[in-house]
């Protein structure tokens, strides 16, 4: 492990740079994602709040351990597909049954990953159906960007076209990302039409996380534990694993897997969903600069989320101050490259009759024996698969 005066002598203003820049991603449309699926479960402040200290303050506590170990970019956060898989579960599941399931998850994870099994989990099911199953999850995202124009366009319209045009000139979006570029404006939109409406009370405040008392229930087993472990050993760390190992790492497989079974058991008992290894935080740390000094980048990644944990509900009460329009777009634009991706994955070339009916069930969103789409896609997609596209 490298001790303090090697890490500030590899450290350097280009690292600072770039982890301030991925961190400003991870704390804007991650965060508006999970005020979305909050609103539509029924989630207090004080459930919110607990589980977005869980998600930036122990997962940076665990992100900081793992890079100085390695000795490379390894920062940990939550599963968004795991925080959309969530949403519908709520509608029908109790918290403490869905941190139940959280938890159930980050014990599956941590026995795999302890074990070396984390390559043959991954290929159980086909990697497009379970991209199609992201897909039809994370539709509504996109559905609820559009519907942002009819509910405010006021709001809506600047922050799509600030994300447009910085899209469009990547020289000038390296230094001002497209998303906080739209965070920004949809900002200033909201000043000026008047739409800032803070809660009674001090805006400012600290961390009181939340300490849950698990329920463990068959219906929240089924419906959400293998979900959640394929989302984040095959989606999210596949996708970090293989953008690290691009850039010239080593990115250990397993140990990604135990720390992010034992990280999902750890926030999971504040109300946070399931530790991944990030992918998009970790591919702007890691694409610039000398590869043995961007653990450092990591670290700074982690410092502030550790901060912005601390803060949790103020940051929060400030984006809740704001119009839901405003929460929609910011989400949508976030979830929008990833819609791609997984759209692309699972229609691309094999599986992809078995992609369709996966998207589909999962979009219909209609539980069976009280368990949710999003298993069914993968038990019906799978299934269609196997059978008709030998």
């Amino acid at each position: 492990m490298p001790g303090p005066r090697r890490v500030l002598a590899d450290f350097g203003p280009l690292y600072a740079g770039n982890a301030l820049v991925a961190f400003l991603f991870a704390c804007t449309g991650p965060v508006a994602i999970i005020l979305s699926v909050g609103a539509r479960g029924g989630l207090t402040e004080a459930d919110l709040a607990s589980w977005v200290f869980a998600g930036f303050f122990l997962n940076g506590l665990l992100s900081i351990s793992l890079s100085l170990a390695y000795r490379q970019p390894l920062v940990f956060f939550w599963s968004i597909p795991g925080t959309v898989l969530v949403g519908p579960a709520l509608t029908h599941l109790s918290f403490p049954e869905v941190i139940g399931a959280f938890l159930a998850t980050g014990v599956l994870m941590l026995a795999l990953g302890l074990a070396g099994w984390v390559r043959r989990a991954m290929d159980a099911v086909p990697m497009p159906i379970v991209m199609a199953m992201v897909a039809g999850v994370f539709l509504r995202f996109g559905l609820d960007l559009v519907r942002a124009f009819g509910e405010a366009a006021a709001i809506a319209l600047p922050m799509v076209a600030a994300f447009v045009a910085l899209s469009a000139l990547p020289r000038v979006a390296r230094v001002l990302p497209p998303l906080i570029g739209a965070l920004i404006v949809g900002a200033l939109a909201v000043l000026w039409l008047g739409a800032f409406k803070p809660p009674a009370g001090a805006l400012f405040a600290m961390a009181r996380p939340q300490l849950y008392a698990p329920e463990f229930s068959w219906a929240a087993m089924v419906e959400l534990v293998v979900p959640l472990a394929i989302t984040v050993l095959a989606v999210q760390n596949g996708q970090g694993i293989a953008i690290l190992t691009a850039n010239g790492h080593r990115p250990p497989a397993n140990a990604i897997a135990a720390a992010c079974g034992a990280g999902a058991i750890a926030t999971g008992l504040f109300g946070a969903v399931s530790t991944c290894l990030t992918g998009p935080v970790n591919a702007v740390i890691s694409t610039s600069g000398e590869t043995q000094r961007q653990y450092t980048a990591a670290l700074f990644v982690a410092l502030l989320g550790l901060g912005f944990g601390l803060f949790a509900p103020f940051f929060l009460r400030l984006m809740l101050a704001t119009p839901p329009a405003f929460i929609a777009t910011l989400a949508g634009l976030a979830m929008l490259r990833v819609l791609q991706t997984a759209f692309a994955a699972s229609f691309r070339d094999r599986h992809t009759l078995g992609a369709l009916v996966c998207f589909l069930v999962t979009v219909a969103d209609l539980p069976i024996f009280g368990i949710g789409a999003a298993f069914w896609g993968l038990v019906f997609g799978s299934a269609a698969s196997r059978l008709l596209e030998r």
